[in-house]
């Protein structure tokens, strides 16, 4: 009986797993196949190419190639090796045993050649080999990870903004900012935090920024989204659906966190307006809750003429039969004005009084050092505390419940002094900045909400304080911390400038110091406490 020649599939393969670092590449796999096929005469019918790792069954390429196999299209295979072929115990007994039911008449590797009739243990341990290869990097890679995690590092890629050390660079840490996309996602953290916009807008203002993926190509909103949900950014890490301490710097605190996840998670944003109107979207109706907009009335007169007037009214989209009643622009800038009358300071005031301030800072410093000690070494028994119950439960000393619990008491505690000594040192390095817009804002105000365009009138009312609401035709809000020092002092210092400039008692600069340093309040800087002017909100006057 004459035999038929034999038809090769050529296979290559090559994943992008760890365990192929060293293989060649499929071109060159394929390049160095055909040379071997010209050498020994082998008859190529078609050359399968698959990048998908082997340990597991289900490799696509590889299972239509062995159906076309049982269809008789070819009877053998030409590949680089036989882990080429399979990693795992399933797709290697296929192979073993179709060569034994002479279904496939010849492997040939690069280093040799297999038969039906050869002895089965060699194909078998060479199969071995490479699923125990697996196994082994499956075990080292858990390992491995979970070193990471212990250290502190996330055991994967991180979000847009940082980068992993790849090279091991001494100088940076194993997770580090990218310079180009860190900025730009902190910025979007603010315009979050500070415009509670929605995610939709805010994905918008990104593309316009001109953030991408790490590799350069554009993002899908659902990865937009999913990056404002990631814990990584304050300084934890997700890993297998538990939270873990990080030692990346974070891009914003947990705090500012927690409050962003409230700002997606609600439902009710202010409207894009059609007109321009200073102030909708910053206030809030008094009887039912629903955003204040803004309408133009118009009424033609006999005369001819027209009458035009801006309304600032309910929306009405929570309770359709609200009764707020509507207020005119003109009323409406009036209480603002009336407010912003008993904040105004002289400019001569607000030069002393940052002087003073100055010389309360080096006092400051001092006292705050030694609270931010005590806070670092009750974060170090913390941390110590957590590396402790990892360990435990690595060891499987305690389950995943009670290692759950525990973790979550030590986190918030952690938290807490990270917290605490990150607002000492801020406090410490930007307290004086905040006194300095405030009194900048305080001499400032009145003047930029008359002679400024609409976004200057909009921002200085926006400063005033929040919880802006509008009750019957009166404007109401919970004034900000670092502006109630004013409504205080500004009266007296008004008082004392009125009753002395115009007899010209006095010049326009040491004089003026030595009037306020007469004074008892002023002078003992009791009302001057920098603690008073560390605003509550995120929006700093300036």
């Amino acid at each position: 009986m004459i035999t038929k020649p034999v038809r090769y599939f050529l296979y290559a393969r090559k994943s992008s797993e760890n365990e192929d670092k060293q293989v060649a590449s499929v071109p060159s796999q394929i390049e160095e196949l055909k040379k071997l096929s010209q050498e020994m005469n082998l008859n190529i019918v078609e050359i399968f190419t698959e990048e998908k790792s082997a340990k597991a069954p289900g490799r696509p390429v590889f299972s239509q190639m062995i159906a076309d196999i049982h269809k008789g299209r070819a009877e053998g295979i030409l590949c680089w090796k036989l882990d080429r072929l399979a990693r795992n115990p399933i797709d290697g007994g296929t192979i073993s045993w179709m060569l034994q039911q002479s279904i496939i008449r010849h492997i040939q590797t690069f280093q040799r050649a297999y038969h039906p009739t050869d002895n089965v243990l060699m194909m078998n341990l060479e199969f071995g080999m490479a699923n125990q290869f697996i196994l082994d990097l499956s075990v080292n890679t858990k390992r491995g990870q979970r070193n990471k995690i212990q250290q502190g590092w996330l055991p994967h890629k991180p979000p847009v903004g940082y980068l992993n050390n790849l090279y091991n660079q001494p100088d940076k840490p194993p997770i580090y900012p990218d310079t180009v996309s860190f900025p730009i996602m902190k910025k979007l953290w603010a315009i979050l935090l500070e415009k509670r916009c929605s995610i939709d807008k805010l994905f918008d203002i990104a593309h316009g920024m001109g953030l991408k993926m790490a590799k350069g190509t554009k993002m899908s909103s659902h990865n937009f989204y999913l990056l404002f949900r990631n814990p990584f950014y304050y300084g934890s890490f997700l890993w297998n659906d538990e939270v873990y301490p990080g030692k990346h710097e974070p891009m914003i605190t947990k705090t500012e966190f927690d409050l962003a996840q409230k700002i997606i998670n609600s439902r009710s944003f202010p409207r894009e307006q059609t007109h321009t109107f200073a102030f909708t979207g910053l206030m809030r109706c008094g009887e039912c809750g629903a955003y204040i907009t803004a309408e133009e009335k118009f009424k033609h007169l006999k005369n001819g003429g027209t009458n035009h007037h801006t309304y600032y009214r309910c929306t009405k989209r929570i309770k359709r039969d609200c009764s707020e009643p509507p207020i005119r622009l003109e009323d409406l800038e009036n209480q603002i004005r009336d407010i912003l009358g008993k904040i105004t300071i002289p400019p001569q005031f607000r030069d002393w009084a940052i002087k003073q301030l100055k010389v309360d800072q080096s006092k400051e410093i001092v006292d705050r050092d030694e609270i931010t000690k005590a806070h670092r070494h009750n974060l170090d028994a913390c941390a110590k505390k957590l590396d402790a119950l990892f360990n435990m439960r690595l060891n499987e000393e305690i389950g995943p419940e009670e290692y759950a619990k525990k973790k979550d008491d030590l986190l918030r505690e952690k938290q807490k002094y990270e917290e605490l000594i990150g607002d000492t040192q801020a406090r410490i390095e930007t307290w004086l900045e905040r006194a300095d817009k405030a009194f900048t804002f305080a001499q400032t105000a009145q003047n930029r909400f008359e002679t400024g365009t609409l976004e200057d009138k909009r921002y200085v009312l926006s400063c005033l304080g929040s919880n802006l609401v509008l009750t019957g035709k009166q404007l109401r809000f919970q004034v900000d911390k670092s502006l109630a020092l004013f409504q205080e002092v500004a009266p007296d210092v008004q008082s004392l400038h009125n009753r002395l400039e115009p007899a010209q008692l006095v010049d326009s600069t040491t004089d003026w110091e030595a009037l306020y340093a007469q004074n008892k309040k002023w002078g003992g800087r009791r009302d001057l406490n920098p603690r008073r002017l560390e605003p509550q909100s995120s929006v700093l006057p300036g």
